[in-house]
């Protein structure tokens, strides 16, 4: 009879105090389900909240031994987190999925499945989600975009909610970046992986802590994480500039109209512009890159670790 493999499913966590409670019922049913096949374990990674998650988390711990907590020193983000749990898993198979159950917990038994079958990674495809339709018409552009952009392999509509093994996960946690994108990394290393389309829920309790500024700045993030279009475009529209300046300085000689002078400045002071500031954008990530800083720091104090080693 061969060994279970080991299950480690990893819980990001800000300030869900409502949600902890149901969202582990839910978990604990399909763990009860996939009990008898391998041993599972539930890994909250807290960005250190400031309601009572914590304390909820704990007292689960108290009561489960296949449940743990690790505590951020800050809120490092969503992203952060995340990583922090996938480069800190030691088990057969890993796992993501967030507390508010927007992504239905339930679909690891036929993400499970999936992987038996050979699969490397199974991820949920979010089709669809109830939401306004314009932001949903938003998302769908941009992930196109995106994958239109790529330097890489980009997977559209993937998140982090899905199953890896270990061969996956040795291959992200080999990236060294500040800047860490997991959804993109996952389509960079490649491996056999399987969609699960499903549709995505509205969260069981409490209040979202995704506006549409953080949205921007995780979708600008993301095209700088998976591209490096913006450095090239300005090479790409060089000649085009250059004519057009060549044909406004013709028109002026011709014509001794300074409006002709007024827009090749204009026209070049916007192309500069545009040129330094995708320059500038990359050259902050080498040098945050370059510097090697830790993405996070763990709390060890309030963390319930379960003889974990955690870095």
């Amino acid at each position: 009879m061969r060994p279970m493999k080991t299950f480690d499913l990893i819980c990001p966590v800000f300030d869900e105090q409502e949600t902890i409670p149901l969202f582990f019922a839910r978990i604990q049913a399909v763990f009860g389900t996939l009990g008898k096949d391998y041993d599972c374990r539930l890994v909250f990674i807290d960005n250190s909240s400031a309601d009572r998650s914590q304390q909820l988390v704990r007292a689960l711990c108290d009561q489960h031994e296949w449940v743990s907590l690790v505590v951020m020193s800050r809120n490092f983000g969503y992203q952060c987190s995340v990583e922090c749990g996938v480069r800190n898993s030691t088990a057969d198979l890993t796992a993501v999925v967030d507390v508010d159950c927007e992504d239905p917990p339930e679909l690891f038994v036929e993400f499970l499945g999936h992987i038996e079958q050979g699969f490397d990674v199974v991820y949920g495809e979010r089709k669809d989600r109830e939401e306004v339709a314009f932001v949903k018409l938003l998302r769908k552009v941009y992930y196109r975009v995106n994958r239109a952009a790529a330097d890489e392999h980009f997977i559209l509509d993937m998140a982090e909610f899905g199953v890896m093994n270990r061969m996956v996960r040795e291959a992200i946690i080999a990236d060294s970046t500040s800047y860490p994108y997991i959804r993109a990394s996952i389509g960079r290393v490649g491996f056999e992986v399987k969609n699960v389309p499903y549709k995505r829920h509205r969260r069981i309790a409490g209040k979202t802590h995704y506006n549409m500024w953080r949205m921007s700045v995780f979708a600008v993030a993301g095209i700088l994480a998976s591209s490096t279009l913006w450095l090239r475009v300005p090479a790409f529209v060089f000649p085009f500039w250059a004519a057009a300046t060549a044909a406004c300085l013709a028109a002026l000689l011709a014509t001794g109209d300074d409006l002709f002078f007024q827009v090749a400045v204009i026209g070049g002071l916007a192309f500069l512009c545009f040129s330094m500031t995708g320059v500038s954008l990359y050259l902050a990530r080498v040098y945050k890159n370059g510097l090697m800083r830790p993405n996070y720091h763990i709390n060890r104090k309030k963390s319930v670790l379960r003889g974990r080693t955690v870095s």
